[in-house]
């Protein structure tokens, strides 16, 4: 350490040296021989040698001189007379703790030792220790009888604490002149005062339960007259654009346009900006449709700095998916072929197009530019991110519709919307499937796709089955992984499993609680129950969906291998158990609604296992007197569900017979001992075609005691069906116009039978 001599040996080396041990004193070494020679022949020696030297140090006045090092190991510190500073009394009263560190361990090895440096006995200046003395007062604690102080203990900076409050006081009175100042320079911006004006309406205005409707019309018009001739100078503000956002929200439609016509030309940076953007959002929604025409055409020739900008970006495609007409969006998507599109207006005296197909049958020389135009901005979006837009769906589904089947630009496209496994880049894919053209996009990409493509697709799709099962454009989706997919397998895994707990460990209540809501869903049914009706139209009754499956299945010819019976038999095998188990357990609540009704059809009809305890539940259901309150027996829905199960099958319109899909089902006999003795009633009632599909049935065991009932009730039969139904002779105050305006609607004639048309079939059976 500079500044301290380290400890001498008694042979004058230092310590901490490498030293040779010394000799004995009998054997001088060959510098003292040397020293003695020249001494004995009367010459000064030139040096002394440094054994001599280290005896002359070691003894003064016959006294061994301490080492420093020896003295800073003491306890007493000596006092010290030249100090450049004076110590203040509270310092002259404590003591200097002792360290229980090290010197490395505190980061501290000492000042320079100098000959113009005043040290004290510890070798460290006076002038640096009294500085540190005043800098660091902290260390010194004021101890009793010497003792150190705990490591904890933190000593009081202040005993009187005058200056922590001053200190204090100095920062608020800081505060409150950059507030001042603060204050000072908005009032020097324009139209400070009525911005101010402005906010204070504004926080008057927005609570609208505490401000009664007349007080709301002044402070209204009074903001408008704030406002009016100065909207550009307040939309661009963080604080003041929300004053003509609640401007817009309580004005009337005059005031609405012109706010519109004040920031017409601007609103391309309205979109752009941070806080403004919210303004063009409420324009549209409180809009009309001259607003709506004033703002769009703005953003035309500027689409594809919009898609990349980060709050422009939102607002276009809002716009876009929401309330641009046709011809508004062609113009938009149209930018995305090129940059002539966005350059040249469309100026023909036909509507715009933004069909590609089109586009490149009038120009087909323009093919590889516009279709590598389009992949690159694409590409451009994805690879930011930037894959929730409808916009980027539509211009992706232009691209695959024009691509041909097997080449190398669908190759990369659906690598494209596949992405890397290994990254996990699973976004693009559920964006896709929530919109209608992305869904179709997706729809499209497994009908193409290899047996490795449409298992990375459906993988894509883990923790997200559920919401697909339910949107009106995802269930799409898996209709088609129904009908393309030749590994049923992976659609079991990847579909059945989270659709219906068709897992290992799932229990009949999870599985009850998961198909039970789906049943009763007007999407979520569709997934449930296609690999039993396939595209019925009951079931899908959407035209598009219907076009979309013909598509698929007319490109499945070329892509799947496996017969499409074969798959769909494999997928109802899996499904079976599940959904039996569920009619079983809760056919009373499922024959309650139409829905339910449907499903329970469907499975008795097409499931495959042991159905018996599945019909006997169902059949148990309709016991019991069909007169009393809430019986099956009063429902349309549920007449019709029991009559298809009696037959077997389906009733085919174009074929006019039924189909039969399951001969051995035997559920008319099982009915039949729960509703024989209130044959009449059944007979007489709103289901009294059960009892017709009965006795028309092949697979009904019981005929002719269902006859001998009916004979002993002939005249309740005439009765039922020449008389009216009991809601027919409900009285209307308008009956007279209900009478007509039904007459107007079906163009029925006067003389059309009434009564119960089962009860008149039930006499002409009877009768033959």
């Amino acid at each position: 350490m500079a500044g301290i001599k380290r400890k001498q040996t008694e042979d004058g080396s230092k310590s901490g040296d490498n030293v040779k041990p010394k000799k004995s004193k009998s054997e001088p070494t060959k510098a003292e021989a040397k020293f003695n020679l020249k001494l004995a022949r009367g010459s000064k020696p030139k040096s002394v040698p440094s054994t001599a030297k280290a005896e002359a140090i070691l003894t003064l006045n016959g006294k061994e001189k301490p080492s420093k090092m020896e003295n800073t190991h003491k306890k007493e510190i000596k006092p010290i007379e030249k100090v450049s500073k004076k110590k203040s009394k509270a310092s002259e009263d404590t003591d200097l703790a002792e360290s229980d560190t090290t010197e490395s361990e505190n980061g501290f090895y000492g000042f320079s030792a100098s000959k113009d440096v005043e040290t004290n006995d510890g070798g460290v200046s006076l002038d640096a220790e009294d500085e540190l003395s005043e800098e660091k007062p902290a260390k010194k604690i004021k101890t009793e009888h010497g003792a150190k102080p705990k490591a904890d203990e933190k000593p009081n900076r202040k005993a009187n604490g005058e200056d922590a409050s001053n200190g204090a006081n100095n920062s608020k009175e800081s505060h409150i002149k950059q507030k001042a100042l603060a204050r000072e320079r908005k009032a020097l911006k324009p139209n400070a005062d009525e911005i101010q004006r402005a906010k204070k309406l504004w926080e008057r205005l927005r609570r609208k339960s505490h401000v009664p409707k007349e007080e709301r019309g002044q402070l209204l018009e009074e903001l408008f007259e704030i406002v009016t001739g100065r909207v550009k100078d307040f939309v661009f503000k963080h604080d003041s654009v929300r004053t003509i956002q609640c401007a817009l929200k309580y004005s009337t439609m005059p005031q609405r346009r012109m706010i519109a016509e004040e920031l017409k030309g601007n609103f391309k940076n309205l979109a752009e900006s941070r806080y403004a953007k919210f303004l063009i959002g409420k324009l549209i929604v409180e809009g009309d449709d001259k607003i709506r025409d004033m703002i769009i055409p703005e953003f035309y020739g500027h689409v594809r700095r919009m898609i990349n900008h980060p709050e422009a970006s939102w607002i276009l495609d809002d716009i876009y998916r929401g309330v641009a007409l046709k011809e508004q969006k062609a113009i938009l998507l149209r930018e995305f072929y090129g940059t002539e599109f966005a350059l040249l207006r469309f100026t023909g005296e036909a509507k715009p197009t933004a069909e590609l197909s089109e586009i490149l049958s009038q120009s087909p020389e323009k093919r590889k530019p516009i279709m590598d135009y389009l992949h690159g901005l694409i590409n451009q979006l994805i690879q930011k991110k930037l894959t929730g837009f409808t916009m980027l769906h539509d211009a992706m589904l232009q691209y695959f519709l024009n691509v041909s089947a097997g080449s190398s630009e669908m190759a990369d496209f659906l690598k494209l919307i596949i992405g890397d496994a290994k990254e996990e880049e699973v976004d693009l894919l559920k964006n896709l499937a929530f919109t209608k053209p992305g869904s179709r996009v997706v729809c499209l990409a497994l009908a193409h796709g290899t047996a490795k493509e449409r298992k990375l697709i459906l993988r894509a799709y883990n923790e997200t089955i559920s919401m697909l099962a339910v949107d009106p454009n995802g269930h799409a989706i898996l209709l088609t992984a129904y009908e393309v997919i030749d590994d049923t397998r992976e659609t079991i895994r990847r579909v059945f499993t989270e659709l219906v707990s068709l897992n290992k460990d799932a229990t009949a209540e999870g599985q009850r609680e998961k198909i039970l809501p789906l049943s009763e869903n007007l999407i979520g049914r569709i997934p449930l129950l296609y690999p039993f009706a396939g595209a019925a139209k009951w079931l899908i009754n959407n035209q598009q969906t219907q076009e979309l499956l013909n598509e698929i299945i007319t490109i499945r010819t070329s892509t799947s291998k496996k017969a499409p019976e074969t798959r769909r038999l494999e997928l109802i095998s899996a499904l079976s158990p599940p959904l039996l188990s569920a009619v079983t357990d809760n056919a009373k609540d499922l024959i309650q609604s139409s829905y339910g009704c449907q499903l329970i059809s469907e499975v008795l009809l097409d499931a495959v296992g042991d159905k018996s305890s599945a019909v006997s539940a169902v059949a148990e259901v309709a016991s019991g007197d069909p007169a009393s309150e809430g019986h099956v027996a009063q429902s349309a829905t549920t007449g019709r569900m029991l009559k298809t199960l009696i037959a077997g099958g389906h009733f085919n319109p174009k074929e006019k017979k039924v189909v039969v899909a399951d001969s051995t089902l035997g559920f008319g006999n099982q009915l039949y001992d729960q509703i024989s003795p209130f044959v009449k009633q059944w007979a007489t009632g709103e289901s009294s075609f059960v009892i017709v599909a009965l006795l028309e049935s092949d697979s009904f065991d019981n005929k002719d005691d269902l006859r001998k009932k009916l004979r002993e009730a002939k005249k309740d039969l005439g009765d039922a069906a020449t008389k009216k139904p009991i809601m027919a002779v409900k009285e209307d105050v308008n009956d007279e116009e209900v009478k007509n305006k039904k007459s107007k609607k079906s163009g029925e004639s006067k003389d059309k039978p009434i009564g119960n048309a089962g009860a008149r079939m039930l006499l002409n059976i009877l009768k033959a």
